[in-house]
């Protein structure tokens, strides 16, 4: 995936060539593989009544995912995804450990990590306090009568994390990365983009009377009346739904050049006069230094807001916000109605994580660094990090040859593309450098004063990068994450700890294996500094433009094959991706299978070419692939992800970039016409 600065979540069609295309007939290495003890591909997880030259993600892990239904606490499910919640049991263990000893150093990571996770665990004491815990700003909105408190709730909203209806945040500029500057940014929606406010198909229309019902029932457990929950909720989604048609849809954002509006301070003030900006910066202790506007046209109907929008209106916008971003860490029917709209309406989960595993999920998103650094210890051996560090400068070396070879390019840009591989900052596992939380106030017996000092650190410690050096020692996720990032501003590949373990990775794995799974991850976060996105950022990291016009059309034509391929892939009918939203990791995937498979020729060269379960390492390399890609999601979270993630379905990730390499057609044997082959004409070649 791609973090950009305001990083601040099985189909019933296929393509048309599939329902007529030819079976190819497999080789016989998929009828009787021999052990290999745990070096190959899970060969127990293939599906071999399916053709590979079909549906290579049904033949690669078909098996399993039918042995292995979603849990019901998840919206999807395969090796990976329970990688990802076994890294949480490790957490477990950790925060158990630690949470016995009570007599911890006061600011220290066992007392910090230790007393949060208790005060999570005590669900009695949370349950007892009801809504109790934010009971004194909640009178605050009721009282409001005034222009200025309606400001004064919006800065304390913001100091505990809750953007509404903008925010503010560090990152380094678009134009100078080596300084960071503040971010203004839209926020303030509480339903997933814009779309679901405005568009009219049904499931929208759904949504957003589901959405009404939600914010009633919220309202009501903070002691609404049934007659004032319903207003509230109906001037809400009003207010919403304004703030909406001034907002940029999911493509647009993709964009830089839509976001990037530098403006000075006295802009600032000159674009949204009614507030007080003055004193916001002041009460932040923000530098009235460069700012960035990332959408104009949505501070002016914040503008517009201010001037003509009831206090009252505002106090109850503002309350349910809080009321939203709390709901999820009070007491019990708070809870259950939290997670009844936001993950089993929306995305189909048939019941809650248990709660120790939510609490450890918390404690990674506030003190992240500090679990972090007990999580490596245990979970992440120096062997792991030098083999990764080799496969990382394998798979630069791949995406060197990769440019070195494209014939569509000329030599003026390869030189400058090849300038801006060379500065690739690569990451590995945890920071060199921990965050410092010595000073966070963490007690066992108050949970919710617990999340305001996290979150009030983490605000603070963002705030405090405005205006300054920026520092790339930072980093964007902890180390138990199990993801991995590019960040086009730093030219940095980061993978943390908690990825780099199997099915993603493991020292005991043959190179075919890693170099399928973690490999073409590597592969595919290099590949985002030359995407639609990240090909706009220079060597340095700066939004600049460092194409020839030649070329630059021919990178946008390669790049439009790769859309209107995944516009083809549907999920339901009349429900399909939209191709120019998942553009750049669709492209990152394409180009992280082909410069994985070089570093992986390379790494084997001088060597024996054995099989392993009956498979070449070629073979073994796809499968691995499929494997550790192709998940099982349920139909309510693939509609959310076609409407706005820029990731596509499991499936399609598996099927689309390898469907378009001639060497995954010579690994099987795969004939021409056949589903996993695109016909010469349609084939993307990009990276």
């Amino acid at each position: 995936m791609t973090i950009h600065k305001l990083a601040a979540p099985l189909c019933a069609l296929l393509l048309c060539a599939c329902a007529t295309a030819q079976k190819s007939t497999p080789g016989p290495s998929f009828a009787s593989p021999a052990a290999a003890e745990g070096r190959g591909i899970q060969q127990g997880d293939l599906d071999r009544g399916a053709d590979p030259c079909v549906d290579f993600s049904q033949f690669a892990n078909g098996k399993w995912r039918a042995q292995n239904p979603i849990p019901a606490f998840m919206d999807r499910w395969s090796r990976r995804w329970a990688a990802g919640e076994a890294n949480k049991s490790q957490l477990h263990d950790i925060l158990e450990e630690v949470a016995k000893k009570q007599d911890a150093s006061p600011g220290s990571v066992e007392q910090l990590i230790g007393d949060h996770y208790a005060s999570c665990m005590d669900e009695t004491r949370v349950n007892e306090a009801g809504v109790t815990p934010i009971k004194t700003m909640l009178v605050e909105f009721d009282g409001l009568n005034t222009a200025e408190g309606v400001q004064r709730m919006i800065r304390r909203m913001q100091e505990l994390g809750i953007a509404a209806p903008f925010g503010v945040s560090g990152a380094p500029d678009n134009h100078e990365p080596a300084r960071s500057i503040g971010n203004v940014y839209a926020a303030g929606l509480g339903l997933p983009d814009r779309d679901y406010y405005l568009k009219t198909e049904p499931r929208f229309v759904e949504t957003r009377q589901k959405y009404l019902q939600h914010i009633a029932a919220i309202f009501a457990l903070a002691s609404a009346s049934p007659e004032e929950a319903k207003a509230a909720a109906e001037a809400v989604f009003a207010f919403e739904k304004r703030l909406a048609e001034a907002t940029l849809d999911n493509v647009a954002r993709r964009d830089p050049a839509q976001t990037d509006h530098k403006a000075t301070f006295d802009q600032l003030k000159a674009r949204m006069p009614s507030f007080n900006w003055d004193l916001y910066f002041d009460e932040a202790d923000l530098p009235r230094k460069d700012l960035n506007i990332t959408e104009p046209a949505f501070l002016e109907a914040v503008e517009r807001e201010l001037k003509a929008t009831t206090v009252a209106t505002w106090a109850t916008y503002l309350k349910w916000h809080l009321l939203a971003a709390a709901a999820p860490w009070l007491s019990a029917p708070f809870v259950q109605e939290a997670f009844a709209f936001n993950e089993s309406y929306l995305g189909g989960v048939k019941e809650m994580k248990p709660r120790w595993k939510r609490c450890a999920e918390l404690t990674d998103t506030l003190l992240g660094e500090a679990l972090g650094r007990k999580y490596v210890e245990k979970h992440f051996p120096p062997a792991a990090k030098a083999r990764v560090q080799e496969m990382v400068k394998n798979l630069l070396a791949g995406m060197q040859v990769a440019i070195g070879e494209l014939t569509w390019m000329g030599p003026e840009t390869k030189a400058r593309a090849l300038a801006k591989l060379a500065t690739f900052n690569p990451k590995i596992g945890y920071p060199d450098k921990w965050l410092d939380y010595s000073k966070v106030q963490i007690r066992r017996d108050a949970f919710w004063a617990n999340v305001v000092a996290g979150r009030r650190f983490n605000v603070e410690d963002n705030r405090g990068t405005i205006g300054k050096s920026t520092d790339r020692a930072r980093w964007g996720m902890t180390p138990p994450t199990s993801n991995a990032y590019y960040n086009p501003l730093l030219n940095e590949i980061v993978f943390p700890a908690g990825i780099l373990q199997p099915p993603a990775f493991s020292v005991d794995a043959a190179d075919a294996v890693n170099y399928g799974a973690i490999g073409v991850v590597i592969g595919h976060e290099i590949s985002h500094g030359f995407d639609d996105q990240g090909a706009k950022f220079d060597a340095d990291g700066r939004l600049h433009d460092w194409w020839t016009g030649a070329d630059l059309k021919e990178f946008q034509s390669r790049a439009a094959c790769v859309a209107d391929q995944f516009d083809g892939y549907f999920i339901e009918p009349g429900l399909h991706h939209n191709g120019r939203l998942v553009l750049g990791e669709s492209i990152g995937d394409l180009a992280g299978a082909r410069i994985a498979l070089l570093a992986l020729r390379k790494a084997l060269e001088g060597k024996p070419q054995t099989l392993i379960d009956g498979f070449t390492p070629e073979q073994q390399f796809f499968i691995s692939w499929g494997q550790f890609r192709t998940d099982e999601t349920r139909p309510e979270t693939q509609r959310l992800m076609v409407q706005g993630d820029p990731h596509p379905i499991s499936k399609f990730r598996v099927i689309g970039p390898l469907s378009n390499l001639p060497a995954f057609q010579q690994a099987f044997a795969c004939k021409e016409g056949s589903p996993m082959v695109r016909p010469a004409a349609k084939r993307c070649e990009v990276w």
